[in-house]
This record gives structure tokens, C-alpha cells and sequence, in this order.
């Protein structure tokens, strides 16, 4: 038996950080489609069962595009059962919205619910959840009650941590011993799978698309393969999403001009081989000579047609070579004498207006 676990879809989110209007408009249907992408891929793989660990949209308020979207999605794989726990995101529009909830779409409450699934002869598998928003988990866990013999999926939506002191957390701890065999996660943005107890696992499959560079790198999902035989539970994470972001990092301590710096980044992009279809933030870094000179904005306009999102930001660090202007009889060389003798000046302060300075004498910007 084959289950998908995802969580944290943000299906309608605005998308508007980085991209422009119709850009956004493009990522905010990239979002619906890679949502109706996988539910093929269940068809395909002959998945019966996908859970949806929480955060299926983004907004209080769903639009009447998405909602239909997804709405029409579930009513026409009938063959298909979902299990939607709400999450932190989800609000109750898309479900009060509904005339009739269709009957392969499963929702909890806030006392546990369970729902039991699998043929005659193999062992049940149970899949249960709780909505409750209570400060003591202890007392929710305290309710849930598994039969060890069954293969036993939970679903929560919440931060991974030691204790339940801060408000959407999931104690782990709480969840030891429950005959746990696969506890589906969801809130944390990045895959993540690791051991519960000696019989179970737990696992965050992370956000089916990245939305923003603290995104960055392989999103999807995980499928979840039971053995309803001997109760083993595999998983495998797929990388699913239609686009990534990428944050790389370029040394330009050696860079003087915009053309060097312009060199140095398409070589450390081409040794990264990103296709044109993904989305890319460039850090300069390094310390860069305090006499170097570079337009971030004529680098931007170099490279935006190459990717489908492009920035830079500047991270790079002034380093002044103060021996090298010692023995300088010019109106720098004084300059530069001087502000290193203040001694009211961190380092970083004197190398800025050295800084500063060498670009007001050469009649530059700063």
C-alpha cells in the first residue's frame, strides 16, 4: 500500500516578494498546477491515499479560483481518498464553502479522529489526527489511543521541539510509545525524516514548491510504502517542484570592476549548470580591495534574461591596505593616514570611509 504525505502547499499565496505582478500571477498557478501535478502522479503510481499535513493554503480568505481548483481536483479522482488536517495557515473557507463535502475528502476534529483503511487479511492501517488548539499536549496525547497491532499514521501540523511550552509545538517526546508507526508532520518548509522510537518514524516531506530564497533547494513529497504484511513502512521523498531557488554565493575578493565581477559570477553559475526555468540570488562575498568599483545594478540587468528571477545583493567586505598608503604624499595617501590614527573608529567604520573618501576624490558615487 502506497500513501503520499505532503503538507504546506500555500496554494494562493500572493507570491509577490521578489517577482513582478505577472510573474507572481504565473508562480500563484504554478502552485494550483503542481497540486493537481501530484495528485496525477497518485493516479499513475496507483496511490490510494494522499495525506495533506496541514497548510494546504495560504489566506484567510481562499479565492474562488483556487478553491474550485482544488474542489474539482478531489471530486474527480473519486478513487483517491484525502485526509486534510488544517494547519496554522487554513482558515474554514474553503471547507464552509463547500455545498457537500465530497466523500473521498476525510477532515478531523478537535477530539482525535481515525480512520482505518485495508483489505481482509493484511493488517489495518489507521490514520488518525487531532485539530485541537490546546497549550497542554500532553493532554491531547494522553487521549490518543492506538492498537498496537495495526500500522498506526498520525498526523500533526506544528514546530518540532523538546517541550510544549511555545505555541504551535509538537513535543516529540509526547508521542513516544504510542504505537506510532509513521507520524506525517507538517509546518517546517523542509524535508526531514528521523527516528521517533524504536518502532516508528517521524517526517516532515517539507513545501511542495519553494516560494521565497529561505526556500531554496529540492522540494516535494514523500511517498509512503506500508507493507501490510509484515507493518514495515518505507518512504521515499520525490522532488516535485516545477521550479528552485537558488542562493549562491561568488568570492569576488580579487574583482576590481564590474566586468571582473560580471566574469567571475556567470563562471561560478556555469560550473553550477542552473536551468534557465529556476530562480537565482547572487551574494558577493569576500573582503574586496576599498579601491574596487561595481554597478549591482548594470550586473542585475546582465544576467535577469538568463534565469527566470534574477537578483544580487552585495555582501562583500571593504578590506584597506593601510601600509600601502604610508609612504603616499598624495592628498589620499593623507587621507587615508588620517582616518587611521582615529582611534574613535572600529575597523569596519575606518575601512568604510576610506572607503567613502577614495570615491568622493575620484569624483565617484558611494
Amino acid at each position: 500500500m502506497k500513501l503520499i504525505h505532503c503538507a504546506d502547499l500555500h496554494l494562493d499565496s500572493k507570491m509577490n516578494t521578489h517577482l513582478s505582478p505577472q510573474k507572481a500571477k504565473e508562480r500563484k498557478t504554478e502552485l494550483l498546477h503542481t497540486f493537481a501535478r501530484m495528485v496525477d502522479y497518485a493516479k499513475d503510481e496507483n496511490v490510494k491515499d494522499i495525506l495533506i499535513a496541514g497548510d494546504l493554503f495560504d489566506t484567510r480568505k481562499v479565492s474562488a479560483t483556487a478553491s474550485n481548483m482544488v474542489l474539482d481536483v478531489i471530486q474527480k479522482n473519486e478513487n483517491i481518498t484525502f485526509y486534510y488536517l488544517r494547519g496554522n495557515h487554513d482558515q474554514n473557507s474553503f471547507i464552509g464553502g463547500m455545498e457537500e463535502i465530497p466523500s473521498n475528502l476525510k477532515l478531523f476534529e478537535e477530539d482525535w479522529t481515525y480512520y482505518r483503511i485495508g483489505g481482509e487479511g493484511d493488517k489495518k492501517v489507521c490514520i488518525a489526527a487531532t485539530e485541537a488548539k490546546v497549550e497542554d499536549m500532553e493532554l491531547v496525547c494522553r487521549k490518543l489511543s492506538l492498537e498496537p497491532e495495526e500500522i498506526n499514521i498520525v498526523l500533526m501540523h506544528g514546530q518540532e521541539a523538546a517541550s510544549n511550552k511555545a505555541e504551535g509545538v509538537i513535543p516529540l517526546k509526547e508521542f513516544r510509545n504510542k504505537n506510532i508507526d509513521y507520524l506525517a508532520l507538517g509546518h517546517v518548509h523542509f524535508y526531514k525524516k528521523a527516528e521517533l522510537d524504536a518502532r516508528g518514524i517521524y517526517c516532515y516531506p517539507g513545501c511542495l514548491e519553494g516560494r521565497g530564497f529561505d526556500e531554496c533547494g529540492e522540494h516535494g513529497f514523500v511517498v509512503v510504502d506500508i507493507d501490510t504484511e509484515s507493518g514495515k513502512v518505507n518512504t521515499n521523498f520525490i522532488s516535485f517542484a516545477s521550479r528552485k531557488l537558488y542562493e549562491v554565493e561568488v568570492d569576488v575578493k580579487d574583482c576590481m570592476s564590474t566586468l571582473d565581477v560580471e566574469d567571475k559570477v556567470r563562471e561560478v553559475l556555469e560550473q553550477k549548470a542552473i536551468l534557465h526555468k529556476h530562480l537565482v540570488r547572487v551574494l558577493l562575498c569576500g573582503e574586496r580591495d576599498c579601491e574596487s568599483e561595481w554597478n549591482l545594478t548594470f550586473l542585475e540587468k546582465q544576467f535577469e534574461e538568463d534565469y527566470y528571477f534574477f537578483c544580487m545583493k552585495d555582501k562583500s567586505t571593504l578590506k584597506v591596505d593601510y601600509e600601502s598608503f604610508a609612504n603616499d604624499v598624495s592628498l589620499k595617501g593623507e587621507f587615508v593616514r588620517k582616518v587611521m590614527q582615529d582611534e574613535t573608529l572600529s575597523e569596519e567604520e575606518k575601512a568604510m570611509v576610506v572607503r567613502c573618501g577614495i570615491c568622493a576624490l575620484k569624483g565617484e558615487e558611494f
